[in-house]
């Protein structure tokens, strides 16, 4: 996603600029090893707060972004880039720092002499207390980091359990806190009164908010709602679990194609299901969850119809808006899913559009086809259920020969990640527009 691609590099473009305006003064003067070692861990140090901000500031779900971005689910792409580039630069930082001390030890680097005494500054003065404090703000960095590198690298391993992800993920926040402490103390002081100093206070602040939101498990965006289960159907030959939950006051309504953390169980803590129904205004909402992991495979067993119910959201900008008069929709396994909610709405309120579904499975079940099918007769939408096995997989001659006016299309793909690359890349070639090609990022690390 381009959005992703652009903010990132203008970020750090940004911190950089910033950076750069408030100490280039420095910099035409230096000479030497550990001159230059200075002003690099300065910079790096400045980076990497200010990555760890903004990806801390994303992750209470600031859902007024969500219109800027395309959605919650490409916000949390961007906070993994950003937790890939604060991993990247802190190591960098932390070399920096600390590299030389080593190579020194070793014999291999000579440390300049007449370094001088220590500034002294009025007692009480705020440059003096952040002066006593270097030590402890030191060992307390040196500490957050080591968390912080072992709890980041944990996170973008995908055989960690989504449990203990979600358990060690918060410890994040207290991580950042006690880097928040460690770059206050340590950098330089003339930074305050530059440009860059006004920037990282505003950024520290509002990452400092939202790690304790994290810890104290509240979000900036999306509205909080209980309920009940209330049916439970299981689906078997695709893997597939259909829950009814009937929620009380609340929950402020959905579009289809939107999605909500759902606590089924406070030890496993929120995943993020697609809603499969539309929004009647009598509190029902419908969720279809695929046995992907441990938890989702336990699921049907653990949960029980009357067992209480938490919803958070509701989230997303996969909602099918556009100006063509026409829609293409692939659906890639349980990516079918916003897809039924869609049909449903469409059922109640026809908004004029021509639709063909691509259902694309490598399961099939007879009676989940024969409704997909009933829902599609009464949205007056064209069905087009390709399974694997029989039909072969979609592919881009296929897609283009069964709807021969694609390019009056919008395209709405949820589905494997690859999959949707490869349509979107295929009609990419074709001259296709890149901002008609909506796909969901369902994948929340």
């Amino acid at each position: 996603m381009k959005i992703i691609k652009y903010t990132l590099v203008g970020y750090l473009a940004l911190l950089s600029a910033a950076w750069w305006l408030t100490d280039q003064a420095d910099l035409f003067n230096l000479a030497g090893f550990f001159p230059w070692r200075n002003v690099l861990s300065q910079y790096t140090g400045v980076i990497a707060i200010g990555v760890m901000s903004l990806a801390m500031i994303l992750s209470a779900r600031p859902v007024f972004l969500e219109r800027y971005f395309g959605g919650l689910d490409k916000m949390y792409r961007l906070h993994k880039w950003l937790g890939i580039s604060a991993l990247v630069i802190s190591i960098s930082h932390w070399l920096i720092a600390d590299g030389p001390k080593w190579l020194v030890q070793l014999g291999w680097l000579t440390r300049p002499g007449g370094r001088g005494p220590r500034p002294v500054f009025p007692e009480g003065s705020l440059q003096q207390i952040f002066l006593e404090q270097r030590g402890l703000a030191e060992g307390i960095g040196e500490w957050a980091f080591y968390a912080a590198v072992l709890l980041m690298v944990l996170a973008l391993v995908k055989r960690f359990p989504y449990k203990r992800f979600f358990q060690t993920h918060k410890i994040l926040a207290v991580a950042y806190l006690a880097l928040v402490f460690h770059a206050v103390v340590l950098v330089k002081f003339d930074y305050w009164s530059g440009l860059v100093g006004p920037l990282l206070i505003v950024l520290m602040t509002l990452g400092s908010i939202a790690a304790v939101m994290s810890l104290t498990n509240r979000r900036a965006g999306g509205k909080r709602a209980l309920g009940k289960v209330l049916a439970i159907e299981q689906l078997a030959a695709l893997g597939v679990a259909a829950i009814e939950v009937q929620l009380d006051s609340g929950w402020p309504g959905h579009k289809p194609g939107q999605f909500a953390f759902v606590t089924f169980h406070e030890d496993e803590g929120p995943h993020p299901f697609t809603i499969a129904s539309a929004w009647q205004k009598d509190g029902r909402i419908r969720f279809l969850v695929k046995a992907l992991g441990d938890y989702t495979r336990s699921l049907p067993k653990r949960l029980k119809v009357g067992d209480s119910v938490k919803l958070e959201g509701p989230y997303g900008q996969f909602t099918f808006e556009g100006n063509a008069p026409r829609q293409i929709w692939i659906g890639g396994g349980i990516g079918i899913t916003p897809f039924i909610a869609r049909m449903k709405a469409l059922a109640g309120e026809p908004d004029g559009k021509a639709v063909d579904l691509f259902h694309c499975t490598a399961d099939y079940d007879q009676a989940a086809v024969d409704k997909l099918t009933r829902d599609a007769a009464a949205a007056k939408v064209s069905l087009h259920v390709l399974w694997d096995q029989r039909d072969g997989r979609l592919d881009l001659q296929r897609l283009t020969k069964s709807v021969p006016n694609w390019r009056e299309a919008d395209v709405w793909f949820c589905g494997p990640a690859r999959f949707g690359q490869a349509i979107r890349d295929g009609l990419g070639s074709l001259g296709f527009p890149g901002e008609r090609f909506h796909q969901e990022l369902f994948e929340m690390r």
